[in-house]
C-alpha cells in the first residue's frame, strides 16, 4: 500500500501541477485551434474516443483507438489488436464498465492514478538511493519529461512505470517474490517489461539466495505465458502477438538496430527522435555507476527493446515515447545537475519540450 508522509507530498504536488498544466495548455489548444485539427485526424479518429467532451477526449488519441477497442470487445483476429499488450485494456475496460461504459474516462483515470504513484515511488528509490536533491530534481525531470503527457493519456505509460518502478522498491526491499510477480504484471503491459528479468536476477544474484532469486525471475516469465495461452483460449492463435507487430505493423526483429538505428534515422531526417537517442542511450550508460547495476540493466534492457523492432516508418519510430519508462536515466540527469542553474537549464529545455509536444498531440500531429 502506498502511504504519503510529509517527504512523499511534494513530489506528488510538482507532479499533479504539471499534469494540471499541461491539462490546460491541451484543452485551449483543441478550444482555440480546432478548425486546424491535422487532417490525418480522419484516417484515426473514431466515435470510441468521444465521450465527455474536449476535456477529457483530449487524451484520446491514435494507439488510445486500439486499447478502447480491446476495452470494450477484447482481441480478434485476425487484427492489430493482439500487437496490444492486456493488462492496461482489462484494467480499462473493468473500470470503464463501473463508469458505466466511459472507457476513455477509465482510461485516463488509471493512467493518472498510477502516474502519479510512480512519481511518488520514483522519488523514494531516488532518495533511498542516492540523496533528497537527486530524488526531487528526478522527479521534476519525470514530470517535465517531453512525452510525459502520455502519463495522462489512454496509453500504457503509467501503468507500466508504476509497474516497474514497484518492481525496484520490492526488489531493494529483498522482497523478491513479490517484485518477481510485478515483473510478471509489467510484461504483460508491455514487452519492455522483459528488461526487468536481468535487473531481477542481479538482485537475486546480490542476495545470495539463488534459489528464491530464479523462482522470481521464472515467476514473470510464467505470467507472461498467461497471454499467449489467453489468446489460444480466445482467438484460437497463441503467437498473434508476434504476427500482428510483423504482419500488421511491420515491425521486424533487428538485433543491430540499437547501434545502426539513430544513425540511419539521423540520416533519414528523423531528428526529433535522433536527439532522443542522443541523450538517453549516454545516460542509460552512466546509470550503470550513477544508480547502480541493475538500474543501468533496465534502461539499457529497456532503449534496446525499443530500437530492435523498427518499421517502414522509421528506424526509431515511437522511441521518444518508449524512452519514458527507462526512469534511470532521470536519475542520472539528476545526478549530473546538482548545480542550480544548470538544473534550471534542464527543466526549462525539458518543459519547451513538453509544450510543444502537448500542443501537437491535441491538433492530431504525430508525437511518438
Amino acid at each position: 500500500m502506498l502511504r504519503l508522509d510529509a517527504s512523499s507530498r511534494s513530489p506528488l504536488r510538482t507532479y499533479l501541477i504539471s499534469r494540471a498544466v499541461i491539462w490546460a495548455l491541451a484543452v485551449v489548444t483543441v478550444v482555440f485551434f480546432s478548425d486546424r485539427l491535422n487532417p490525418i485526424r480522419g484516417t484515426w479518429d473514431s466515435a470510441r474516443l468521444h465521450e465527455l467532451g474536449d476535456v477529457i477526449d483530449v487524451w484520446a488519441r491514435w494507439d488510445s483507438d486500439w486499447y478502447v477497442r480491446i476495452a470494450e470487445g477484447w482481441y480478434e483476429w485476425p487484427s492489430a489488436t493482439p500487437a496490444f499488450f492486456p493488462l492496461y485494456p482489462a484494467a480499462v475496460g473493468a473500470l470503464g464498465r463501473v463508469f458505466a461504459g466511459h472507457y476513455v474516462l477509465a482510461g485516463v483515470a488509471i493512467s493518472l492514478v498510477a502516474g502519479s504513484a510512480a512519481a511518488v515511488l520514483v522519488h523514494r528509490l531516488a532518495r533511498r538511493l542516492l540523496d533528497e536533491g537527486v530524488a526531487e530534481r528526478t522527479v521534476v525531470y519525470l514530470a517535465l519529461f517531453p512525452t510525459s503527457l502520455f502519463l495522462s493519456a489512454v496509453y500504457t505509460e503509467s501503468l507500466f512505470l508504476l509497474l516497474a518502478v514497484s518492481t525496484f522498491v520490492l526488489a531493494e526491499r529483498g522482497r523478491l517474490g513479490w517484485a518477481g510477480v510485478l515483473a510478471g504484471l509489467a510484461i504483460l503491459t508491455r514487452s519492455q517489461g522483459l528488461a526487468l528479468l536481468p535487473a531481477l536476477a542481479w538482485f537475486a544474484w546480490r542476495s545470495g539466495d539463488r534459489v528464491r532469486g530464479a523462482a522470481a525471475v521464472a515467476v514473470a516469465l510464467g505470467m507472461f505465458g498467461l497471454y499467449p495461452l489467453m489468446l489460444w483460449l480466445t482467438i484460437g492463435e497463441p503467437f498473434a502477438f508476434m504476427e500482428a507487430q510483423r504482419e500488421v505493423w511491420q515491425r521486424s526483429f533487428d538485433l543491430f538496430a540499437p547501434v545502426s538505428g539513430p544513425v540511419h534515422g539521423a540520416a533519414d531526417g528523423e531528428t526529433t527522435e535522433a536527439l532522443f537517442a542522443a541523450v538517453m542511450l549516454p545516460l542509460a550508460l552512466a546509470s550503470f555507476r550513477l544508480v547502480g547495476i541493475p538500474y543501468g540493466l533496465y534502461a539499457t534492457g529497456v532503449l534496446w527493446l525499443s530500437l530492435t523492432f523498427p518499421t517502414p516508418k522509421g528506424w526509431l519510430y515511437s522511441f521518444p515515447r518508449l524512452c519514458l519508462v527507462a526512469f534511470p536515466c532521470l536519475i542520472a540527469l539528476a545526478c549530473l545537475t546538482a548545480r542550480p542553474r544548470l538544473h534550471l537549464a534542464v527543466s526549462a529545455v525539458l518543459a519547451t519540450g513538453l509544450a510543444a509536444f502537448v500542443v501537437r498531440w491535441a491538433l492530431w500531429e504525430w508525437v511518438a
